[in-house]
């Protein structure tokens, strides 16, 4: 009989965060996957997780996933989590499931820590119906790219850098215009949490006036 697959969230900044059932799932499990086995080493100390730590990540998840799916057919169980939030939400985590789906694997996910969630409720945008657009592709295909997303008339959620903010800003100025809403949400969950609301034309002031850390959430409507 198969062993079941754990999709477990971990804390996007506050450790606080998380779940009395996400420190149990980890605690259970035969091993653990992680991006980063330093990142994730500290995170299971704190909650006095004694487990074994394998990598996977964006650099070896083609090679890695066959070994975990024959475990998982063995009969172990595994958890996947990442340096911070959901497994496979733009972060490593989809070939995994990909392949679990394909090989009939249990898999089960578990509800927590996401870092666009929070910052799409308090962005005062409609979210009703909104797009996932993640982060934008880096060179080739991304004008494409927002053209497409330009033309979209549900609330796009985008994930940003720190240090390519103000060019990204500027992009969707010229391809959403200037009219456009738009919300920025940064340090999710952490001690200087800051949500900035505006047009486009404030948000980059706002980004060019400071130093803007940490990870960066947009939440964009130029339909309203």
């Amino acid at each position: 009989m198969s062993g079941i697959l754990y999709f477990v969230p971990t804390p996007i900044g506050n450790l606080e965060d998380m779940t009395y059932r996400a420190v149990n799932v980890l605690k259970e499990v035969d091993y653990i996957l992680c991006e980063d086995t330093r990142t994730s080493g500290i995170l299971l100390k704190h909650f006095e997780i004694s487990k074994p730590l394998k990598s996977y990540h964006l650099h070896n998840e083609h090679q890695a996933t066959e070994k975990v799916i024959t475990d998982l057919k063995s009969g172990q169980n595994i958890a996947i989590i990442t340096d911070a939030g959901t497994p496979g939400i733009s972060d490593p985590g989809y070939l995994l499931a990909k392949a679990g789906a394909d090989h009939h694997i249990d898999m089960i996910c578990l509800p927590g820590a996401t870092a666009f969630v929070p910052a799409l409720v308090v962005s005062g945008l409609p979210n009703n119906e909104f797009l996932f657009a993640g982060f934008l592709p880096q060179k080739k295909g991304r004008q494409t790219k927002l053209k497409q997303l330009a033309e979209e008339k549900k609330t796009i959620v985008i994930y940003e850098s720190p240090h390519k903010i103000n060019t990204t800003l500027e992009q969707i100025k010229e391809f959403f215009g200037e009219k456009t809403k738009i919300s920025l949400s940064r340090e999710i969950s952490k001690k200087f949490e800051e949500t900035k609301r505006g047009t486009i034309l404030e948000l980059i002031e706002f980004s060019k006036s400071k130093t803007l850390k940490g990870e960066i959430v947009l939440i964009v409507n130029n339909s309203i």
